[in-house]
């Protein structure tokens, strides 16, 4: 609401015809409060004030553009908790569009007791019309507003190229420590609102070093606790902290935890910065100094604070993409059938996701018994990297055990069916697969049909190797062009092994695709005379070593001994 000559409870009691603006900042640094006379000269309703950032609201510079967050002396004072006279001019702008020069005063503000707002009452001037002399002061200033923009921009850079919260994190600390700290350290808050100290680094001697006996799990957040990292995780604005701040009793085991760091350290002057997400605080960006000697300013709180806010964005889109990563791996887990039990023969199944930094693919396999006595084995990867791949994974999978069960016949037919369905009852674009079944009349057989697969790999018992009809893939399924496709059939040597696979186990970065099937081919060699599980551990940890960025899909069959 605006301004009654009389406020009620928590609003400031001002006189009706005061003839300046005046708004309030609550500890969060939103509007609480502004009077009539600040609807007037901003042009603006109370309605759509309040419960804003008057930073984004309102600060800008000259030519209309946005003021970086640093370089605002407003938003300085109101993080430092100092009393500013805004001298000069200070651009506002107005809802119409059209930008006043203002000049005033900021002052800190108390709501309710609690210390960390700010008013501020502004009048309209004029314009300068001549322009400060350019004397040492004022290029000392500007090459400070460089570097402080520069490290925004850096920050900015820095951590919008990743979405692995780890990396984030670690380009987040090696930014800011040393140039504006020698210590940083990260909480960050987690499911039930628990708190977990993810990250302390020191420099010295010119490297980062990690202090993991300083991190773990933190105390829980009290709501009443007014120490400012709890302060700071409930929303508060950024503070800067001496050792003064920490010399009563501690109210909290935060608290106590804290105090107990800076002790450790020596701790001179630090600054805890809220990491905001949209609509929430994720955690805290603490900077301390200890080796240099000079506390934090409000300048610099202001750039810790705009250094923050990018992190706590890019912490979220980790976050977000992590959580989306998790969801769709254990879909993809879930979907992956235990083996079924076949007499005679031996089999063994692995599946390894795409690494932390990759995204989840639409690896899968599948093993059942037919209606006829036969086994049939599927190896299979549907295009894509994310859940809408798993999602799909699934429906293929499932229509090919109906098609397979319900019409007993060659592998090619089976699988022609099931690509004329996928274009019209799917929302599959395109897979790769084999769908083989196993036999035994007298020997052992394998017959297959293979739809643009990497193809079967026959390990013998004496490390003989072959790829089964390596040039003879059939078109991969969902191209709707109905190809006819071939079925093959091999026997299957005393205790041979056959690999099904996915391209994961053959390409790596700069490793051409038929370098990959040589080294797969030459690593199996090796391991003919190992256990079978023994067998897939190291064929699935060489493809791991070999800088694989995909997910693996791997089952391995072998056939009992002659006799």
């Amino acid at each position: 609401m605006s301004g009654p000559a009389t406020g009620s409870e928590g609003e400031p009691a001002l006189p009706a015809g005061l003839a300046a603006g005046v708004y309030v900042q609550d500890a969060f640094g939103r509007i609480s409060y502004v009077n009539a006379k600040a609807e007037e000269l901003l042009g603006r309703p109370a309605a759509e004030l309040l419960g804003g950032d008057p930073h984004e609201l309102l600060h800008r510079n000259a030519d209309g553009s946005r003021l970086p967050r640093p370089n605002c002396r407003l938003l300085q004072a109101f993080l430092a908790g100092e009393t500013v006279s805004l001298d000069g001019c200070q651009w506002f702008a107005r809802g119409d569009g059209e930008l006043i020069c203002v000049g005033g005063l900021s002052v800190p503000y108390e709501v309710d007791g609690a210390p960390g707002g700010a008013a501020v009452v502004f009048f309209r001037r004029p314009p300068e019309e001549e322009r400060e002399p350019a004397d040492a002061a004022n290029v000392a200033a500007l090459t400070d507003l460089a570097d402080r923009l520069t490290m925004v921009a850096e920050t900015t850079a820095v951590l919008t190229s990743t979405l692995d919260l780890d990396e984030s994190l670690k380009r987040l600390v090696r930014l800011v420590v040393p140039r504006l700290a020698d210590w940083a350290v990260v909480d960050l808050l987690e499911e039930q609102n628990s708190l977990r100290r993810v990250a302390v680094v020191h420099h010295v001697n010119g490297q980062h070093v990690r202090v993991d006996e300083l991190a773990g799990p933190m105390p829980p957040v009290l709501e009443s606790s007014r120490m400012p990292l709890s302060s700071v995780l409930r929303g508060a604005a950024p503070r800067i902290v001496s050792p003064d701040d920490y010399a009563g009793p501690p109210d909290s085991g935060v608290a106590v935890q804290q105090r107990e760091m800076f002790r450790a350290i020596g701790m001179r002057s630090a600054v805890i910065a809220p990491l905001r997400g949209p609509g929430k605080v994720l955690g805290a960006l603490t900077l301390v100094r200890t080796d240099q000697e000079t506390p934090f300013d409000a300048a610099e709180l202001a750039l810790v604070d705009d250094i923050a806010r990018r992190a706590g964005l890019a912490v979220d889109n980790a976050q977000l993409y992590e959580r989306q990563r998790r969801v769709a791996e254990t879909m993809q887990r879930h979907l992956l059938p235990p083996l079924p039990r076949i007499e005679g023969l031996e089999m063994t199944v692995r599946y390894h996701p795409a690494p932390h930094a990759s995204r989840v693919g639409g690896d899968w396999y599948d093993v059942f018994a037919l209606p006829d006595g036969k086994t049939a084995l599927v190896i299979g990867d549907v295009v894509g990297h994310d859940l809408q791949a798993a999602a799909c994974m699934a429906q293929v999978r499932n229509m090919l055990r109906a098609f397979a069960w319900e019409h007993t016949e060659a592998p090619s037919v089976t699988v022609d069916r099931l690509d004329r369905a996928l274009t019209h009852i799917s929302d599959v674009q395109l897979a790769t697969m084999i769908l083989a079944q196993v036999e035994r009349d007298g020997d052992w057989w394998l017959r297959w049909t293979n739809a643009g697969h990497p193809p079967p790999l026959l390990v013998h018992q004496d490390g003989r190797v072959c790829f089964l009809e390596q040039d003879a893939a059939d078109l991969v399924l969902g191209t709707d062009l109905s190809p006819g496709r071939t079925d093959f059939r091999q026997a299957l040597p005393p205790r041979s092994t056959v690999v099904l696979y996915t391209d994961g186990l053959i390409e790596a970065r700069g490793l051409p695709l038929s370098e990959g099937l040589e080294q797969l081919a030459s690593f199996a060699a090796a391991l003919a005379d190992r256990s079978l599980d023994e067998f897939c551990d190291q064929l699935i940890s060489r493809a791991l070593y070999a800088a694989n960025e995909d997910d693996v899909a791997l089952l391995a069959l072998r056939v009992p001994g002659g006799g």
